[in-house]
């Protein structure tokens, strides 16, 4: 599902390039999880941007599902990100003004969706049911623990029926139990709907829950 050949991704400063990735080679099965670990500064969010069609590379080739998303131009990146991925951040970014319901919708705003209204607002009430969330659709954020609102985020990332569900220490500002929580979630949901999840973490024991472990720091 996700093969990416001799990445490089610089960026420049008023006084030098610096190398983030260089020469990078990575790849994840269809339907399989990676946990990608290492120092920080070593490159794991760039690479889960460019994976999310959120940067481009400096060089190398990144395909997903059979696309070269490092040929694509502005316009189909926004495309791919909204069709075929699924994004879960350590902060759970969800708008404070609209309900859960509303906000695990929002992907869908950007339209190109044959499925009726009712549809779709069924799946959303469906998926939070699965995240344990089904007696807070009304409720805003501002209403829920941090538990909560990850777990409505990954309502949020699924709603599109991604292939792919790149996550960013989605465990990182929970404590232990909400954290256990969440990651449960997402390798239970990675199992049975057979998507492919890329997770960067800084914690060992969730890296080792995901199976395949790719560290940067080597």
């Amino acid at each position: 599902m996700i093969s990416v050949s001799d990445l490089c991704v610089n960026f420049e400063t008023p006084s030098e390039v610096v190398e983030v990735l260089k020469g990078l080679d990575f790849s994840v099965e269809e339907g399989a999880a990676s946990a990608v670990v290492g120092p920080s500064g070593s490159g794991k969010t760039t690479l889960l941007n460019v994976l999310g069609a959120l940067l481009p590379p400096t060089s190398g080739s990144v395909v997903i599902g059979g696309e070269d998303i490092a040929k694509m131009n502005e316009k189909e990146a926004a495309r791919f990100r909204n069709q075929e991925l699924g994004f879960v951040f350590q902060q759970h970014h969800l708008l404070p003004q609209l309900t859960v319901m509303e906000n695990v919708l929002t992907p869908r705003l950007a339209g190109g969706w044959s499925e009726s209204e009712d549809e779709t607002r069924k799946r959303a009430s469906e998926l939070l049911e699965r995240v344990g969330l089904g007696q807070r659709l009304n409720h805003r954020p501002g209403e829920l623990s941090g538990g909560e609102k990850q777990r409505a985020a990954v309502a949020r990332a699924l709603i599109n029926q991604p292939r792919v569900v790149l996550a960013d220490e989605p465990t990182g500002a929970l404590d232990g139990e909400s954290g256990t929580k969440v990651a449960d979630l997402l390798l239970e949901i990675q199992k049975e709907n057979g998507v492919t999840l890329v997770v960067v973490t800084h914690d060992l024991s969730l890296a080792e829950r995901v199976g395949g472990v790719f560290d940067l720091g080597k």
